[in-house]
This record gives C-alpha cells, structure tokens and sequence, in this order.
C-alpha cells in the first residue's frame, strides 16, 4: 500500500503560513499541527502572534496551548506528539497539515533524533552565570575554540543555541557538529518533487518552502508586526504571566523572541524605543535562520510568500502530487477544489 499523504507548509515568521494554512483548512480535507516551539505555551498569545479564538474555532489547531510557560518542551517530545496526531487523522480518513517555522522540530520529524546528550541543570546554572559575567559572546568565543563549525552558523547572539551547543561539548568531549554527522539524514523520495518517503515516516510528504522574493517586504512586516504587539500590550501580558506563574528569564518560554527584550525592558535595562528596535532586530535574525534551513532543505518546493495566487498554486500541488492513500477501513481523502 502507498504511503498516506501529508503535507508541510514552512516558512519564516511574518510570511503568512498561518493565513494560508487556515484557508487551505477550509477547501482540503486536512488537520491543521503546529510546529512552533512558543505557540506549545499557555497564555503567551501576543508575543507568540497565537491564531485568535476565533481563527482556531475556524481551522482548529493541534500542539497550541498544551504546556504552561515555566515547563519545557522538546523536539523529541514534539516528534513523538506529531507522530501520534499524523497517525490518528490519517486513520480519520484526513491528511495532516503540518505548518509553522521551528525547523528543529520539522527535521527531527523527518530524520528522526540525533544523539545528542540531555540537559544538564546544573551545567546549565553554570553557563548562565558565567553569560551574566562575561556576556553571552564570551560563550560564543569559546564555543568557536571547541566546536568552530557550529559557532560559525550561530549568531553571535543566540543566547540558547550557543549555551546548549557549549553544554554538548562539555557533556560528551565531542563537537555538536561531530555528533551531528552521525545522524543518517533521509534521502528525497524525487529530485525537486517535494517529497520525501521513509520506514519511520510512512507519509508521501508534499514539502512547501514559503520564501519571499523580495526580503525588504518581510522585514517591514516584521517591523510592523513587533509594533503592533506592543500596542496590543506585550509588556503587559508579559506582567500578567510573571504574577501567575514563578517565572525565570533564563526558561525557554522567555527566552522566546519578543518576550526576552520585554523582560529587559522590565527590568529597566532598556528603554521603550530600544525595546522596539531590539525586538525587531531579533525577530529579523530568527527569519535569517529560518530561511538559511529552509534552503538547506533541497527536497522542498519554494513558493513566493509575497504571491497574489499563493494559495491556488498550494491547492494545485496538493491535487497533483498528494494522492489519497488511507488504511484499510479509513475514509479516501477526497481533494474538493470547490
């Protein structure tokens, strides 16, 4: 039997995947999962730019809301939810739509895990303050001394990811790009088709990249999005969430973009107009490292997210290359394009 088909719409923060994947809902037999490491988090709605209550009673989503923001989640916990959630709505006779921008998740869902060593709490307490000491490009310093390919793809700024590549290293004497290699990475099922087949992922996946042909257009959204949820009350929400919850600027809900420069801002170590131009910068640096994955994906097919017909051209793909495959018993998916 063919695989069952599922479908993975990626993209950089402010391209609209969330949009398209609400309409899509609406003429495709699909089930909507998020893959986004903030939206997992409870009461973070702003700074996360969470669908409203009336977008997810429109085109409800799966993995929103399910962790409060003091706990954490991982990519190896999202791989194992994800795989349960495709499993059942393809038994429903539906297709999964995953769509979201954590790449992390995305890979670790198509290539499986890497073996990577756990989180040490206790290593961690101990980089954190050696970050308040000496700042955060002190780690990345050290970092490129032990581990230069790694270091050389992070930001220099990129608090989390240079603290957990450090911790790596310290934990099993190996480079995280050493370890990375030992990972068998997934061959495309076609050269340039978008799709992908594997034992421990039995989907036909159509594989879309949404990537905006001019990219001063996506950072004026972005600049316009930042605003926009400081007028709606970030600093806020960021308030409310820190008298509800024992919060802790080092957790990975307020390490999350907007949320870390709020905190600063809090804490009066920046001001108003630096907490905009810092959020901005961030969210900016998060879209490059978005689109650097996703060019480095060569199985997905790239779509202009600035495209008046979007949303017609995903509808087309979908007809012609998704080809309904249920289990025996289930439901064919039935491809409407009324």
């Amino acid at each position: 039997m063919s695989p069952a088909p599922a479908i993975f719409l990626m993209g950089p923060t402010a391209s609209g995947k969330t949009g398209v994947a609400v309409e899509l809902a609406q003429r495709l037999p699909v089930e909507l999962i998020s893959v986004d490491s903030a939206l997992v988090f409870r009461d973070m709605n702003i700074g996360t730019a969470k669908p409203d209550a009336a977008t997810l009673a429109r085109a409800p989503h799966h993995l929103i809301d399910i962790i409060d923001p003091t706990e954490a989640y991982s990519a190896a916990a999202f791989r194992a939810d994800a795989l349960r959630l495709m499993a059942e709505i393809t038994a429903r006779g539906r297709i999964p739509l995953l769509v979201g921008g954590t790449m992390l998740y995305f890979k670790a869902l198509r290539e499986g895990l890497s073996p990577l060593p756990q989180a040490d709490a206790a290593l961690r307490a101990r980089l954190d303050a050696e970050i308040a000491q000496h700042g955060i490009q002190h780690l990345h310093r050290k970092l490129a001394e032990v581990d230069a390919v790694t270091a050389a793809r992070l930001h220099a700024t990129d608090t989390q990811r240079i603290q957990r590549a450090l911790e790596i290293y310290i934990v099993s004497g190996k480079p995280m790009s050493e370890l990375l290699k030992k990972q068998n990475p997934l061959p495309p099922a076609g050269e340039g088709t978008g799709e992908r087949v594997a034992d421990d992922l039995p989907y036909k996946i159509l594989s879309i990249a949404l990537i905006p042909s001019d990219r001063a257009v996506l950072h004026q959204r972005i600049a316009s999005r930042f605003a926009e949820m400081l007028q709606q009350g970030l600093v806020d929400e960021l308030r409310a969430l820190r008298e509800k919850y024992p919060l802790q600027r080092n957790m990975t809900s307020m390490r999350c973009v907007g949320y870390r420069q709020a905190w600063e801002y809090m804490e009066g170590e920046i001001s108003a107009t630096e907490l905009l131009e810092k959020g901005i910068a961030a969210t900016r640096q998060l879209a490059k490292r978005q689109l650097t994955w996703l060019r480095g994906m060569p199985d997905n097919i790239e779509l202009d997210c600035l495209s008046n017909d979007l949303q017609e051209r995903i509808l087309r793909l979908a007809s012609d290359q998704i080809r309904p495959a249920s289990p025996t018993g289930a439901r064919e998916p039935n491809f409407n394009m009324s």
